[in-house]
């Protein structure tokens, strides 16, 4: 059984930093891509940030570019994304993904975490 589970959300203020975890276990994690979206309040989920198999290849979105870093562990099984310089508008439920292939269409992503909130005061 497949399990993702994020943890590290909060509230925290403009300018801030969180740093977002992801445990996956029941699957081969070194196999897979990992990815993070968000959704917030009355719109759709979206792509945030995607990392290959082995780290080597990494994607964001314009929105977060130079502010949000995605990064893995194989050896502890744990995908993490470090965002600095907050936003109120990065205000969202956050959510990991794995997938075979390197995509950023959530479409493509076979298991997803519970996600976890990510607040943002003004």
């Amino acid at each position: 059984q497949v399990q993702l589970v994020e943890s590290g959300g909060g509230l925290v203020q403009a300018g801030g930093s969180l740093r977002l975890s992801c445990a996956a276990s029941g699957l081969p994690f070194s196999n897979y891509s990992m990815a993070w979206f968000r959704q917030a309040p009355g719109k759709e989920r979206e792509f945030v940030a995607v990392i290959s198999w082995n780290g080597g290849t990494t994607s964001y979105t314009n929105s977060v570019k130079g502010r949000f870093t995605i990064s893995r562990d194989n050896a502890k099984n744990t995908v993490y994304l470090q965002m600095n310089s907050l936003k109120p508008e990065d205000t969202a439920v956050y959510y990991c993904a794995s997938a075979r292939g390197y995509y950023t269409s959530s479409n493509q992503y076979m298991y997803w975490g519970q996600g976890t909130q990510v607040t943002v005061s003004s």
